[in-house]
C-alpha cells in the first residue's frame, strides 16, 4: 500500500514538473513574484476573474477584445466586470447564486463572465440553439434566478419563470426593449468599476453538454489550477501576444477554455456574434490573426468557399487552427492542410473529461484519421465492456481519460462511468503501435448487422472523401433479416444530383473499399444534415427521418 502511495505521489509530482516547463516554454508564466500574485489573484476568485485582473494590472492599455461594438482593452475589460459585479451584489447575487447566460460570442458574455466570478457566482452557460421549453427546463433544474440575453432571444424567455431577473447583454433595437429589463451597458454605466472585495468563495461554470443523446446535462467547472493550462499548451504552440479570431461559440467548453488561455496570454480576441466563413476570411486578413479557433463545420464552410473568394484574403498569418468540438471529417484535414498549410491542431475531448488528446499536423500528415497522443497531465486507456484493459495495438475498446481538468459529476448528481479513477468518454476507439489513439465512434452508434459491428465514422469518412459528396451521415435502421441495415444520408456538393444512379455509384464505392457488410442498403439525398450550434450531428433525428 505504502509502495503504490509513494508510487502515485512521484507520478503526480514528475506530471507537474513537465507541466510547469511547458508552461514556462509557452511564456504563460512570467517572474516568480508575478506568477505567485497572479495564483493567489486566481485563488481568490477563480481562473476567468483573476485572468482579467491579472491582464489589466500586466498590460492595461493593450486590446483585449474586438467585437462589433468596437475595442476593449484589459483595463476597460477589467473595469467593466468589477462594475457589473457591484450591480449584480446590489441585486442580491452572491456566492452560490446561478446566473443563465444565454449570448452569443461578445463584450456582454465575456464582462458576464468576469462578474460571475467576483461575486462567487455560478455562470450557467445556456446553447444558443436551445428551444423555449429546453431553456426552460434547463433554467428550472439548475436553479438559476437571474438570466442574461441577448434580445434576438427575447422570444425563447416566453416559457422562463416570470420571477428570473433579466438583464439584456446586447441590444439590437433599443426602442423595442420590455419596460422593466436593464441592460447590462446600463448597470456598468451607473455603477462604479473600483474593486470589488473578495467572494468568501470564487465563482464558476456550469457547462451543458450537447445533449445530442438526450437532456442537456450540467457539468460544473470548479476552480481550476493554472498549472492544467499546460494540456492545451504541450502540444499547440500559443505564444502571449497573438492575434486570436474566437469563432466557436464561448458557450461550449472549447470556446471557454481557448479564450480563458488566450486573455491569460495577453491575447487581442477577435469576436463576431453570427459565423460567417467569408467574414471571418477578412477579419483574419485584417487582424494578421496567428490563430483560428473552430468547430469542424466552420472549417468546412470556409473551406466551401470558392476559391477565388478565398483568396481575396490573405490568411498567410495563422500558425495554428485549433479544431474541437465534434470529430473532423478526414476530407476536412486533408483540405485545411493543403489550403492554409501545416497549421491544422485537433484536439479530442468531452465537456466532461475536458482534454483527452491533440492531433499534431505532423500527425494529421501521416494520418487525417488521427486523435494524436495525450498532451501532459492527460491519461487515456482503453477498456472493454467488462471493464478488461485493453492494450492489444488495433483492437478496439472503450475510451477512458483521466486529467485534473475532468468533472467530478453532474449537478444532478449522476455520472459517467469509471474505471481506476478514469472517466468514460462514451467513445470507442483503438491504440496503434506508436500511441496514436483513433476513434471509431460512440459506443451507442455502433450498428450490428447480421452480427457484423460497423461504426458509421468509417463508412462517413469513405463517402466524404469524394470530391462529389459535400459531407455525410450513417445510422442504423431496423432490419427483419439482419437486425439492422445501413442507410445513409448524403449532402453533395454543388452540381451533383441526387438520384438512383448516384445512389448505387455510392454503394458500389463503399463496397469497392469497405468490408460488403459495410455498404449501406439505403442512400438518402438531404440539403444539409442536422446538426447543433457546436456542429455535432444529431444522428436521432436522422434516424425518425
Amino acid at each position: 500500500m505504502l509502495l503504490g502511495l509513494a508510487k502515485s505521489l512521484t507520478s503526480k509530482a514528475v506530471i507537474t514538473a513537465r507541466s510547469v516547463h511547458v508552461i514556462r516554454q509557452s511564456g504563460l508564466m512570467g517572474r516568480p513574484d508575478e506568477g505567485i500574485r497572479s495564483l493567489l489573484t486566481m485563488h481568490k476568485v477563480g481562473p476567468f476573474a483573476g485572468t482579467l485582473a491579472v491582464g489589466a494590472r500586466k498590460d492595461p492599455h493593450a486590446v483585449a477584445l474586438v467585437d462589433e461594438a468596437g475595442e476593449l482593452t484589459y483595463a476597460e475589460l477589467d473595469q467593466r466586470s468589477n462594475a457589473l459585479a457591484r450591480a449584480w451584489a446590489e441585486r442580491g447575487v452572491g456566492p452560490g447564486t446561478v446566473i443563465g447566460a444565454l449570448c452569443r460570442d461578445h463584450r456582454g458574455l465575456v464582462t458576464a463572465m468576469g462578474a460571475s466570478g467576483k461575486v462567487g457566482a455560478k455562470l450557467l452557460l445556456l446553447n444558443t440553439g436551445f428551444g423555449k421549453m429546453q431553456l426552460a427546463d434547463v433554467m428550472r433544474r439548475e436553479g438559476a434566478v437571474k438570466l442574461v440575453y441577448d434580445q434576438e432571444f427575447t422570444q425563447l424567455l416566453e416559457a422562463v419563470d416570470g420571477t428570473v431577473e433579466r438583464y439584456l447583454a446586447w441590444t439590437e433595437d433599443a426602442d423595442t426593449v420590455p419596460d422593466g429589463v436593464l441592460s447590462v451597458e446600463q448597470l456598468i454605466a451607473r455603477t462604479s468599476s473600483r474593486p470589488v472585495p473578495t467572494p468568501p468563495r470564487p465563482g464558476s461554470f456550469i457547462l451543458l453538454t450537447s445533449g445530442t443523446t438526450g437532456t442537456p446535462k450540467g457539468a460544473p467547472r470548479e476552480k481550476t489550477s493554472p498549472i492544467a493550462s499546460a494540456q492545451f499548451l504541450d502540444r499547440i504552440p500559443l505564444r502571449p501576444k497573438q492575434a486570436m479570431f474566437m469563432a466557436a461559440p464561448a458557450f461550449h467548453g472549447t470556446g471557454l477554455a481557448q479564450l480563458l488561455l488566450a486573455l491569460a496570454l495577453g491575447h487581442k480576441v477577435i469576436m463576431r456574434r453570427r459565423f460567417d466563413p467569408e467574414a471571418t476570411l477578412r477579419a483574419v486578413a485584417e487582424h494578421r490573426c496567428q490563430v483560428l479557433v473552430v468547430v469542424p463545420t466552420m472549417l468546412q464552410r470556409i473551406l466551401d468557399l470558392p476559391e477565388e473568394t478565398r483568396k481575396r484574403y490573405d490568411a498567410s498569418s495563422l500558425e495554428i487552427i485549433f479544431s474541437a468540438g465534434s470529430a473532423i471529417p478526414v476530407d476536412v484535414v486533408q483540405r485545411t492542410m493543403d489550403t492554409f498549410g501545416d497549421v491544422l491542431y485537433n484536439l479530442y475531448g468531452s465537456t466532461e473529461v475536458a482534454v483527452a488528446t491533440v492531433a499534431t499536423p505532423e500527425e494529421l500528415r501521416r494520418d487525417p484519421r488521427t486523435a494524436g497522443k495525450p498532451p501532459v497531465g492527460c491519461s487515456v486507456r482503453l477498456y472493454d465492456h467488462d471493464g478488461k484493459p485493453v492494450t492489444e495495438p488495433g483492437k478496439v475498446g472503450r475510451i477512458f481519460v483521466g486529467s485534473s481538468l475532468s468533472f467530478s459529476g453532474y449537478t444532478g448528481g449522476a455520472n459517467k462511468e469509471v474505471i481506476d479513477g478514469l472517466l468514460s468518454t462514451g467513445d470507442m476507439g483503438y491504440f496503434d503501435e506508436s500511441g496514436q489513439l483513433f476513434v471509431v465512434g460512440r459506443d451507442d452508434d455502433m450498428i450490428v448487422s447480421g452480427g457484423e459491428n460497423v461504426y458509421p465514422l468509417e463508412v462517413e469518412d469513405l463517402l466524404s472523401s469524394r470530391p462529389d459528396v459535400r459531407e455525410a451521415a450513417v445510422v442504423g435502421v431496423d432490419d427483419e433479416e439482419f437486425g439492422q441495415r445501413l442507410r445513409a444520408y448524403v449532402v453533395l456538393a454543388d452540381g451533383h444530383t441526387g438520384d438512383e444512379r448516384k445512389a448505387d455509384e455510392l454503394k458500389a464505392y463503399v463496397k469497392a473499399n469497405l468490408a460488403r457488410y459495410k455498404t449501406p442498403r439505403d442512400v438518402v439525398f438531404l440539403a444539409e444534415l442536422p446538426r447543433n450550434a457546436t456542429g455535432k450531428l444529431l444522428r436521432g433525428k436522422l434516424a425518425e427521418s
